[in-house]
């Protein structure tokens, strides 16, 4: 990834997120999963956070952020967070009152970690194939008799 500029400074930062819903509720199948990603995306686009990756299994999500210096990752959380949170509830209030009944969508905590340039293909393929890995779990436990 090539550095970027604004009017005083030359910077590369990015971070991988990774944050889940209250009581780890399994609710992002579709069409919640397109719902939310699209949601994030938006939120991001208004508030000039460049989303290089979004993957949301069902009960986490997966994010790639490249920031500016003057935005904390804490900011980013907050923002993502709060505004992903009131437009999900707006879009399926059902989901509020039988799985949220506490009136909040995500739990307090996330992870993040920054990304250097040895590691980003690395985390972006991790992110991307979300999914794909969690697929090949679920296969596995029923070959097992897990399920």
């Amino acid at each position: 990834m090539e550095h970027q500029r604004n009017s005083h400074h030359i910077f590369r930062l990015m971070y991988h997120f990774v944050w889940i819903p209250k009581y780890r509720r399994k609710v992002f199948s579709d069409p919640y999963r397109e719902t939310m990603k699209a949601i994030i995306h938006k939120a991001g686009f208004d508030y000039d956070i460049d989303i290089v990756e979004l993957e949301i299994p069902e009960d986490h999500i997966h994010m790639v952020v490249r920031s500016e210096p003057k935005i904390s990752p804490s900011h980013i959380m907050y923002v993502i967070k709060s505004i992903s949170a009131r437009e999900f509830f707006k879009c399926y209030p059902d989901i509020k009152r039988r799985y949220f009944w506490g009136g909040k969508l995500w739990t307090q905590s996330y992870f993040v970690e920054t990304i250097g340039n040895a590691n980003e293909e690395a985390i972006r393929e991790y992110v991307q194939n979300q999914l794909i890995e969690l697929d090949r779990k679920e296969k596995n436990s029923e070959q097992l008799g897990l399920f």
